[in-house]
């Protein structure tokens, strides 16, 4: 069957699918888009399995070899639509848009979802802002193999585009959670994971502390950081040295820092 053409950047469809960078619509739906050929390639490869493919073959970096992509999704059921250059640029969300954009199923993120090993590498993110700071410390954690990312009090959503882009689509293969402070703390004590807040207020150096075993690092906002009800349920305090002037490391810095500290630790992982 041939695929949907759509070439007026008018098209009531297009507006549905613009309607979906509103998280409340995509909660509603139960879907997140997914722009970009890499974040594409990524998250088929761990496993996610589209409702709906929209291409521009005009926008494509590598046409002859990024088409591949379209044609084993459409084998596979999926529908594909094709845009104008018009019409995909109208629900493109990022600029250089590459001729890729799709809708897949939300990213599910329940701490009952996880499992974890024996010795887990978790990251916190307590009431993290950004979706981009979000979408990096994905990245960070996916490289680094950080067995989940849980948010704490989250203010922004997985299904995020920003996120998504930020993470460059490392949302669906590293295993994420969100949940109230309180809960996030209660299932670090039942996993019997100790807890690590990253914060200036302290002596304890990064480096200082033992960060083998199950072991949860945990960062806050750049204004605020963590909230004391965290702060005060870490088994240490620790902090990354600072020279300068500033106070603060961007968020999604401070956590590779730290995990990466871990990652030396705890060896080749």
């Amino acid at each position: 069957m041939a695929d949907l053409l759509i070439t007026s950047a008018a098209n009531p469809r297009l507006k549905q699918l613009v309607s979906l960078r509103r998280r409340r619509t995509r909660e509603e739906q139960g879907v997140t888009l997914l722009e970009g050929y890499d974040e594409l390639a990524l998250a088929l490869e761990a496993g996610v399995r589209l409702r709906t493919l929209y291409h521009c073959p005009e926008l494509m970096l590598d046409a002859e070899h990024q088409q591949q992509l379209v044609d084993d999704e459409r084998a596979h059921g999926v529908e594909v639509v094709r845009l104008s250059r018009a019409a995909f640029e109208k629900v493109a969300y990022r600029e250089g848009a590459d001729g890729f954009l799709a809708v897949a199923p939300a990213v599910r993120h329940g701490l009952d979802n996880l499992a974890l090993p024996d010795d887990p590498l978790v990251l916190v993110a307590e009431g993290v802002e950004k979706p981009g700071n979000l979408g990096a410390m994905l990245r960070t954690a996916d490289a680094a193999g950080v067995d989940a990312v849980l948010a704490a009090d989250p203010v922004t959503d997985w299904g995020n585009p920003n996120v998504v882009r930020g993470s460059k689509g490392t949302v669906f293969s590293v295993p994420v959670a969100s949940a109230s402070t309180a809960d996030t703390l209660k299932y670090l004590r039942d996993s019997g994971i100790r807890l690590f807040a990253a914060t200036p207020d302290t002596d304890v150096l990064h480096t200082d502390v033992d960060l083998t075993g199950p072991v949860a690092i945990a960062v806050g906002t750049e204004k605020y950081g963590l909230t004391d009800e965290l702060m005060d349920a870490a088994d240490s305090r620790i902090r990354i040295p600072m020279v300068g002037r500033a106070n603060s490391l961007n968020v999604a810095t401070s956590a590779a820092i730290v995990l990466y500290e871990a990652v030396r630790q705890r060896g080749t992982r």
